[in-house]
This record gives structure tokens, C-alpha cells and sequence, in this order.
């Protein structure tokens, strides 16, 4: 009894140190395995979809994409790697077959003619037509009254809102906003009623009111655009306080004098040190009267100088040239 005892203990002796030993290694190689996360996998407080997004230089919150502003160089490789992969190349713009595809002037006579391919008669044609619009508006000939494409007024307004470093909660003064190319930006950027603006040309008026923001699904935004001469911000109220105020080839138009009376009736609207005016093109308005003459007299305003500055268009070769001002008395 006492013999196969022994022999028990002889055979399961060494069985059991191997086991401590290798459990030991087992060990050993799990507490290094947890204390050093290997670069294949990811810890526990980050997700696999943040690393990734940190290496691919697209690490971007949910909230902090709907608020850029700018075009990214992925932005711009992604529509590039599209075009690429449909094979696309650009043909000269002719009309082809498609729905009865017409020149805006046809459209425009259709529209004024025939009343479009399918159309309500009489009465009816109220009951179905909530918002009835110009032809002239719905053919988009507006868009033909600036001196560059419509399409630059994306450009306009990217620099405008970095430069300023707007948000959602500012607020924008145009000083003749037209048909809005450059306000439509600013109205679906900004907060409802944020966006305000000056404008005397009626049918400017016309093309904002009963066509670009019923087109873009803006009129909910509210932008308070109301038509005046003579530098007159009467109307938008003593307590508006504007981050931004700006003049696209506006001042170019007006008499030395009307610009000071605007600015001098403006600067107190606008936010003191960290609000901006900004006007397009030159200051001759300033420089005309020499250039100490210009700087004592914006600081009786108590307005400052910031400089000169320049941006390029996304989609075509053009530049545009922009003076930037800030209000330095509070």
C-alpha cells in the first residue's frame, strides 16, 4: 500500500510541475499580450472607426462635418476618383435628345406660350400653383446678370465665413445682396432670420423672393431682406449686432461720400475687435483721399485697416480681391 503510494507520488510530481510551468508561460504571454495591444487590433476605448479615420486624414465628428464650410483636397480627389471611374469626359454643350431639351430663351417662350409640356388651365391653375413665378426667373435668366458665373458665389461666401470665423449663431449684413448668389450660401449656413440684407433693385427683390429661396427650400430661414437706398439700415433695428458685414462690388457704384454715411451709420452695428467688414475690388472710397487722410478718418468711426486679401475660385481661373476692416471701440 505504502509502495504503490510512493510510486503515485513519483508519477504525478513532475506532470504537475510541467503544468505549473506551462500555465506560468500561458500567463506570462496573456499579461504582455493585454498590457501592449498589438497594432492589428484595437483597445477597448477606441472604436475601429476612429483609428481608420485617424489615418485616412478624415477625422471628422458628425457635428464638425455639418459645420464646414470649405472644400477638402479629399473632397476634391473623391469627385475626381468618380469621374475617373465613369469614365466621363466633357463634350461640347449642344442640345441632345432628352425631354424636349430647349436654350433658356426657347424655355422662356414655351413657358410664355404653352405654359410647359403639362399645365393646369384657368382657375385650376391656382388651385395647383401655390407660389406662382415669372418665366423670366424660372429659366434662370438672373443668373446671367453678374460679371463671372453663378457658381463663384460659393467662392465668395467660403472665404467670407472662414476669414470671419463664423458659425451657425452669427450674424451677416450684405450691403446689396442681388439675386442672392452669394447670400444663398449664408441663408442655408446661418441660423433662421441670422442673414440680413440691403438691396434697391426691384427685380433682384423678385428673383430672392419667388424663386431662389422657394428653389432651395430656403424660405423656412427667414432672411430679412428688404429693399432701400441711400445706405439706410433703419429697418433691421437698433439691437442686431453683426460678425460680418460685407460689400461684393457694391461700393464701386457709389459716391465717395454715400460709402462714409453707410460705414459711419454701420460701425456701431458691428461687433466690436472680433466682428469684420469686408468690401470687394478697392477702397477708393478711402485711398482717394490719401493715405493718412483714409486711416484718420476710418478711426473717427473708430474703424481699423486690417489689410488686403485674396481668394481663388474652385471652379474657374479667377481671383477676387477683398478689404477687410475691424471695429476697434467697443
Amino acid at each position: 500500500m505504502a509502495q504503490s503510494s510512493q510510486k503515485g507520488i513519483l508519477i504525478t510530481i513532475p506532470v504537475l510541475l510541467l503544468s505549473v510551468s506551462a500555465a506560468a508561460v500561458f500567463l506570462f504571454f496573456i499579461s504582455s499580450y493585454l498590457s501592449s495591444p498589438s497594432p492589428c487590433t484595437f483597445p477597448p476605448s477606441i472604436p475601429p472607426t476612429a483609428f481608420t479615420a485617424a489615418v485616412s486624414g478624415g477625422s471628422m465628428r458628425e457635428e464638425d462635418a455639418d459645420r464646414r464650410i470649405s472644400t477638402s483636397r479629399d473632397d476634391i480627389e473623391w469627385v475626381k476618383d468618380q469621374i475617373r471611374a465613369n469614365g466621363l469626359h466633357m463634350h461640347d454643350n449642344v442640345l441632345r435628345k432628352g425631354i424636349n431639351p430647349r436654350t433658356r430663351a426657347r424655355q422662356l417662350e414655351d413657358l410664355n406660350n404653352f405654359k410647359g409640356i403639362s399645365h393646369y388651365e384657368g382657375s385650376e391653375a391656382d388651385n395647383h400653383t401655390a407660389l406662382p413665378c415669372p418665366g423670366e426667373l424660372l429659366v434662370e435668366e438672373h443668373h446671367s446678370n453678374y460679371g463671372e458665373p453663378w457658381a463663384g458665389g460659393r467662392d465668395v461666401f467660403e472665404f467670407l465665413a472662414e476669414s470671419s470665423h463664423l458659425t451657425p449663431n452669427s450674424h451677416v449684413l450684405e450691403i446689396g445682396c442681388g439675386t442672392l448668389r452669394v447670400g444663398l450660401h449664408f441663408i442655408r449656413y446661418l441660423k433662421p432670420e441670422h442673414f440680413h440684407c440691403l438691396e434697391r433693385d426691384e427685380l433682384s427683390l423678385m428673383a430672392a423672393y419667388r424663386y431662389e429661396l422657394p428653389s432651395q427650400g430656403l424660405l423656412h430661414k427667414r432672411p430679412l431682406i428688404v429693399r432701400g437706398e441711400d445706405m439706410d439700415f433703419t429697418k433691421f433695428g437698433s439691437d442686431v449686432v453683426y460678425d460680418l458685414i460685407y460689400a461684393s462690388a457694391v461700393f464701386l457704384h457709389m459716391p465717395d461720400k454715400l460709402v462714409w454715411v453707410g460705414l459711419e451709420s454701420l460701425v456701431n452695428k458691428l461687433k466690436p475687435y472680433d466682428g469684420r467688414i469686408f468690401v470687394s475690388h478697392n477702397i477708393k472710397f478711402c485711398t482717394r483721399l490719401g493715405g493718412e487722410k483714409c486711416t484718420k478718418r476710418l478711426a473717427s468711426l473708430g474703424l481699423e485697416y486690417l489689410g488686403k486679401h485674396t481668394h481663388d475660385s474652385l471652379l474657374f481661373n479667377h481671383y477676387e480681391i477683398w478689404f477687410e476692416f475691424r471695429r476697434t471701440k467697443a
